[in-house]
């Protein structure tokens, strides 16, 4: 989908050809001339049919004056970016089944800053459609968005970033949604190497026999149950310098999580393919950082493999050595994810980095406590908290900070082992980032737990995209501003790309 901005008042609006206009309304409008939008806003507003509160919907059709058949008036509140998006999702909602190529976005008057990035995303996210194993649906019809503006040429950076995240989110649901038979740790793998046609990323992917040798047994042991083999991928983002420590993602990448031994109830495990979302992510920032090309270093790491019950699987009660040299009695082989990480996260300190973030679907106590509104935010350093959850509110995509307590770690003991990989039901969540917590040492370390946020259930189930979003934006704080503004790749490059890589509560856990 191609973004253009044009500095356009009501009346350039209303000349622009397009099948659909909508017109974004600010709560408090000042009289804006005498244009057919304009006296549309006035005299509906009056009538009491409309008023520009966040969210609010006015649809009419072959205004005289206006170009466009569908007109749709959307309230934007106080023209905040998050107003913004409401009032743009609302109105791409109604408009969701028209066979609309191109949409005119027009702004009644100058919103707050992140207003343009936010209608982007919205736009994108809107009219998301997955067609990968449906080959009789029909894709995206929406071609051409023209954002227009009282004055646009201040806005064309912030349009730069919110194409780049779309971009980045679309890969991540893409791979989210993927069934687990089209996702597997080597397809994963196939992804995350087409990401190299961008520039200044790298890829490596170690398989069974190099992961051994470094001595990752806790990783190894949640896939031996399983005939896919698992796979280790290193992704490497390089735009700084080669001697400025680079950031550390670390993406849990559970490709199907039937539980294992500790089998999982029947009823919705096919949402246990978004147990990679962790991983997704990864390949999701990876894949904006290659448009918006920032001054930073960055490392994605990401485990993957499949959690199976066959009779190789590992045993609830069985002991394992991490790569880190501490052993780890599988209490419950459904809490795998902790164990691929612990792994990922001890070879993450060859990196020397400047911080290590995981990001996992890790824990049902998570939903329990948050739901799917916030991620839940953990780190051994303030400052790093900090960053992460001032990134969260920028990008829309919030997050909360729970504790990480020595006393929360009592439960982790273990009569045969260094350490057990569940505690008791209580402060789950917290329990589990203090068994992570044990595999970072002095490393700034934080972790998210996007169990609640990373998909939906019911009737708009799949993928979110989140927390690229969050993610992004705490690298590009790291960085200061981005080397240079990347005017996005045209769709069909885009297209090149991405085709390189051919709620139950209780059941989210791992």
């Amino acid at each position: 989908m191609n973004f253009e901005l044009k500095s356009l008042d009501l009346a350039g609006a209303a000349a622009e050809k397009s099948e659909a206009l909508v017109v974004l309304v600010p709560e408090a409008l000042a009289k804006s001339g005498k244009s057919s939008l304009s006296l549309l806003i006035e005299q509906s507003g009056k009538a009491g049919d409309f008023e520009g509160k966040a969210g609010k919907l006015l649809q009419t059709y072959r205004v005289d004056g206006v170009a466009a058949p569908k007109v749709v008036l959307a309230g934007m509140g106080d023209g905040s970016a998050k107003q913004v998006r409401q009032a743009v999702s609302a109105a791409c909602a109604v408009l969701k089944g028209s066979k609309i190529k191109k949409l005119v976005l027009a702004f009644a008057s100058t919103p707050q800053a992140g207003a343009i990035r936010a209608a982007v995303l919205a736009v994108a996210d809107t009219t998301y459609v997955y067609t990968t194993t449906k080959p009789k649906a029909e894709g995206r019809s929406l071609t051409r968005v023209l954002l227009g503006l009282p004055e646009a040429a201040p806005w064309r950076a912030e349009l730069a970033l919110g194409q780049a995240l779309a971009t980045g989110i679309e890969f991540t649901k893409e791979w989210g949604n993927r069934p687990a038979n089209h996702a597997t740790p080597t397809l994963l793998a196939q992804a995350a190497k087409g990401l190299t046609k961008l520039a200044k990323i790298k890829c490596e992917v170690l398989g069974p026999r190099e992961v051994e040798k470094l001595g990752m047994h806790t990783f190894m042991s949640v896939a031996q149950g399983s005939k896919e083999p698992l796979r280790f991928i290193v992704l490497r983002y390089e735009g700084a310098a080669k001697t400025a420590a680079p950031h550390v993602l670390v993406g849990k990448g559970i490709t199907f999580d039937t539980g294992g031994i500790s089998i999982k109830p029947s009823a919705e495990m096919d949402e246990m393919k978004f147990d990679m979302c962790g991983a997704a992510s990864v390949l999701g920032v990876f894949r904006a950082l290659g448009e918006i090309q920032p001054n930073i270093n960055v490392v994605g790491l990401i485990p993957a493999c499949e959690n199976m019950p066959d009779g190789g699987a590992v045993k609830p009660g069985d002991v394992v050595t991490s790569m880190s040299g501490q052993t780890v009695e599988n209490l419950n082989t459904d809490a795998e994810g902790r164990l691929v990480l612990c792994d990922a996260l001890h070879y993450a300190a060859r990196f020397k980095p400047a911080a290590v973030i995981d990001i996992a679907t890790l824990t049902g106590a998570c939903v329990v406590a948050l739901g799917g509104v916030r991620s839940g935010v953990f780190a051994n350093d303030d400052g790093l908290a900090q960053a992460l959850l001032e990134a969260g509110d920028t990008a829309l995509d919030p997050g909360w900070r729970l504790p990480l307590d020595d006393e929360y770690g009592e439960g982790l003991k273990s009569n045969f082992a260094d350490v057990a990989n569940v505690a008791g039901r209580a402060g789950g969540a917290v329990t589990a980032a203090k068994f992570l917590q044990r595999f970072v040492g002095t490393t700034r370390w934080g972790h998210l737990d996007i169990a609640g946020t990373a998909w939906r259930s019911g009737a708009a189930k799949g993928a979110t995209g989140r927390p690229v979003g969050l993610l992004v934006h705490y690298l590009l704080g790291q960085a200061g501003s981005p080397a240079k503004t990347v005017t996005p790749r045209t769709a069909a490059r885009r297209q090149a790309v991405a085709k390189t890589a051919p709620r139950a509560v209780a059941k989210r856990v791992a």
